[in-house]
């Protein structure tokens, strides 16, 4: 079952344009709510990759978490290597360190 915030933020993920990421905060404020919820509500995403809450990143430019997993240590192994994967696949990248490269590849455009 999907709640209404969670709704309402899938709704937000899939206007973010292939080749362009999104922070948590800029969600948790479309939505007048906290990046952890964004988070909470991102890792458990059904529609994945349909719904791309794999272009959502920590606003420090850090890759964050992926299906529950947080890069903290290691960003290019478990379930973030799969994120790094699908995000290069879209032409974002990251170093090593798993942070952003390219910071016009921000974006926070949404239309609620």
């Amino acid at each position: 079952m999907v709640t209404e915030f969670q709704e309402a933020l899938y709704t937000l993920l899939k206007q973010i344009p292939p080749g362009k990421v999104s922070t948590y905060k800029a969600l948790s404020t479309a939505l007048s709510s906290s990046p952890r919820a964004v988070g909470g509500a991102c890792r458990n995403n059904p529609y994945a990759p349909q719904v791309p809450c794999h272009r959502i990143i920590a606003s420090t430019g850090y890759i964050g978490g992926f299906m529950g997993d947080w890069g903290r240590d290691s960003p290019g192994e478990g379930q973030c290597a799969k994120k790094l994967e699908l995000l290069k696949g879209e032409g974002v990248e990251f170093d090593g360190r798993g942070m952003l490269v390219d910071k016009g590849r921000l974006w926070d455009g949404f239309t609620v």
